[in-house]
């Protein structure tokens, strides 16, 4: 006879999700003739011969990805533009009629062999929009589109996510009729059958967009998530592009399907690459904010890295990148959590005691005891007072996400308790910054739970001065 073991509670993430969910943070990569027409969103009229980069090295684009610890890349293989990074059979938009490479380049395809040389995902951004073709907004629009999704999710190797905008309709100049053409947004797409395709094709691949299906917009492009993020979310009545905007950062406690945010942000303010910009790149410290408001509050971040005419990414950014990822390996590189005696109020059975908390195998958790309904906690005790100023913790999203309140506490000399910091959900992963402190004994409690929760990582950490004050919520 088996051991019982705990059950999850409420939607859970699928393989493809779990895999999407430990990339934490990656890139996208924004280019094509808005780089040298100096523009965010092309009008559609843009000549090819403009897009002619003279030293484009997309090796290079990894090695500053891989030095600021992003795990994968997004190629805007079309933008709004409609002009496409790789000789598509289905148009003349596209690379094959600029000079580049005498018109026989395929940024798609390089990309795709760099990341895989890196050992990097690689994924891809297709507009939904369109302001080049003749027939967006008409029915013959959607097998064009679909055409296209086909060709890159066949012929460029594993795509980890899919990335569908949420832009759609407006001024173009579609074919030369120099109009705005306005679709509906809820029907026009017929995503219920295409996004079948993208299984079909990629079945790996997390498919996002405003509402999923697999992954959900976070509603800004601050790098900023909720302070309080559900990965669970109703996408019921909602659409790609419907303009909701304000719980999609939240979620919904009791969401019907497991969706979680992803956090995207610019290096630069804009998201192609502009001269003017070079000084206004994000600062390293900069980027630890976005960070701990991000990846700390349960999202994943998606961080844009915009190729310059060159055809690289400009050595403003590499450097506040890679200085960022070494500022963050500095934070947490030393668990201190891990030499810890550890108790708790309760568990489940001896497998699943508070000891799986501080084990650095993710795959183990401790599980509070389902008959016991007073507070959950957890104590640390260590065999000398520790500084630290950033605590860390996860759920074990494999049993759904549970907690809606907790707090971190460490003792005082005089033996009360002070409270450090607190917070509502955590979900995959929650991080929390306070001034620094140093303790023999420190008390993870939590306070509210829709289930008994199961924790499966918890870490302590001194980051020195690179920790800043908390932001304002």
């Amino acid at each position: 006879m088996t051991n019982p073991s705990p059950q999850p509670h409420g939607p859970v993430p699928s393989l493809r999700q779990l895999a999407w969910h430990q990339l934490e943070t990656y890139g996208f990569i924004h280019f094509t003739t808005n780089t040298f027409t100096n523009l965010e969103w092309g009008y559609g009229d843009e000549d090819p011969p403009i897009f002619n980069p003279t030293q484009y090295d997309p090796q290079q684009w990894v090695s500053v990805a891989k030095a600021g610890g992003l795990t994968g890349l997004i190629l805007t293989a079309k933008h709004h533009d409609g002009f496409c990074l790789w000789p598509s059979r289905f148009t003349d938009h596209s690379v094959k009629n600029s000079p580049w490479r005498s018109g026989g380049g395929d940024v798609v395809a390089d990309l795709a062999q760099a990341c895989l040389e890196g050992g990097i995902k690689f994924g891809v951004y297709l507009s939904p929009w369109d302001r080049h073709h003749p027939q967006y907004g008409k029915p013959e629009y959607i097998q064009y589109y679909r055409n296209q999704l086909q060709e890159l999710l066949t012929q460029y190797g594993e795509i980890f996510e899919v990335w569908f905008d949420g832009a759609n309709g407006g001024n173009g100049w579609y074919g030369g009729a120099n109009e705005r053409r306005r679709i509906d947004a809820a029907t026009y797409y017929d995503w219920p059958n295409t996004w079948p395709l993208v299984r079909q094709w990629q079945p790996g691949a997390v498919m996002f967009s405003d509402t999923g299906p697999d992954v959900r917009w976070v509603g800004n492009e601050q790098g900023i998530g909720a302070d309080t993020t559900w990965c669970t979310f109703s996408p019921a009545g909602r659409y790609p592009g419907d303009g909701k905007i304000a719980d999609q950062g939240c979620g919904h406690e009791n969401g019907t399907h497991w969706i979680p945010p992803e956090t995207d942000v610019s290096i630069r303010p804009g998201w192609f690459y502009h001269a003017s910009e070079d000084d206004l790149v994000k600062t390293p410290q900069q980027l630890i904010d976005i960070y701990f408001q991000s990846v700390g509050r349960g999202t994943s971040l998606l961080l844009n890295l915009p190729p310059d005419r060159r055809g690289l990414i400009h050595e403003n950014d590499a450097a506040h990148l890679s200085t960022f990822k070494r500022q963050l390996n500095a934070i947490f590189t030393d668990n201190l959590a891990v030499s810890a005696k550890v108790s708790a109020s309760s568990y489940f059975s001896e497998e699943y005691g508070a000891g799986n908390m501080i084990d650095e195998n993710p795959h183990t958790y401790w599980a509070a005891n389902p008959t016991k309904n007073e507070t959950c906690w957890v104590e640390l005790t260590f065999s000398k007072p520790q500084r630290f100023n950033v605590f860390s913790v996860q759920e074990a999203i494999t049993l759904g996400q549970t907690v809606r309140g907790w707090k971190l506490q460490a003792q005082t000399s005089r033996g009360d308790w002070q409270t450090l910091t607190t917070g509502t959900t955590i979900g995959y992963k929650r991080l929390a910054r306070f001034p620094a402190v140093e303790s023999q004994t420190v008390r993870f409690t939590i306070t509210d739970s829709l289930a008994p929760p199961v924790i499966s990582t918890f870490g302590l950490f001194d980051g020195g001065s690179l920790i800043n004050e908390p932001l304002p919520k």
